[in-house]
């Protein structure tokens, strides 16, 4: 079974970019390749280059490379189905939101921004021919004792990025979930109000 087989655009009602409908979230990484460093790092640049409000940037990003130690600490640090699949990928990258400034004011808004990063981050990378999938499941505590987290920032999710794998190197259940068509609400369900 091969995802090069498979449809994966979205059937959007309306058009859209391309690039928004074309991207997916795998769960098949290609666990021997190293990452592709400029690509890497133009994902990077794209989320830091993200809006947020009043410019206050409330992201970071511990980046971390297949075979590391950091790699292996975040991987651990992934729940449930997550461990079967998230530590073949060639980065796992944990997503932090500051949700206070450095003088102990609120910022409400930190994961909505974080959110945004990721975003532009996913996009960037699947322009760049690179998979991105974002991941809730994780013990949030241990994201927090890794090296250089301050107290004000609050460990999110867990992205697993790479380059697209084979399906078949997943569990019969994972197989199915990546070949599933790929399904979402529809618009009139999404917006609740429009005048």
């Amino acid at each position: 079974m091969s995802t090069s087989t498979i449809e994966r655009n979205a059937e959007t009602s309306v058009p859209v970019l391309d690039i928004l409908s074309a991207r997916w979230s795998p769960r098949a990484f290609e666990a021997e390749t190293p990452i592709d460093e400029d690509k890497l790092a133009s994902a990077l640049e794209a989320a830091r280059w993200s809006p947020s409000a009043s410019n206050t940037q409330p992201w970071r990003f511990i980046v971390a490379r297949r075979g590391t130690e950091l790699h292996a600490k975040i991987d651990a640090a992934l729940m449930g189905f997550n461990r079967e699949w998230a530590g073949r990928a060639a980065v796992l990258i944990a997503a932090f939101a500051e949700q206070t400034d450095a003088d102990g004011n609120p910022r409400p808004w930190a994961q909505y921004d974080l959110g945004q990063a990721v975003a532009h981050l996913s996009v960037q990378a699947h322009s760049d021919g690179l998979f991105v999938h974002q991941m809730g499941g994780v013990e949030r505590d241990r994201l927090a004792e890794l090296p250089g987290v301050e107290d004000r920032f609050a460990p999110i999710s867990v992205i697993a990025l790479g380059e697209l794998g084979d399906p078949s190197a997943l569990s019969e259940k994972l197989q199915q979930r990546e070949v599933a068509p790929r399904t979402r609400r529809s618009l009139a369900e999404t917006v609740i109000a429009s005048a």
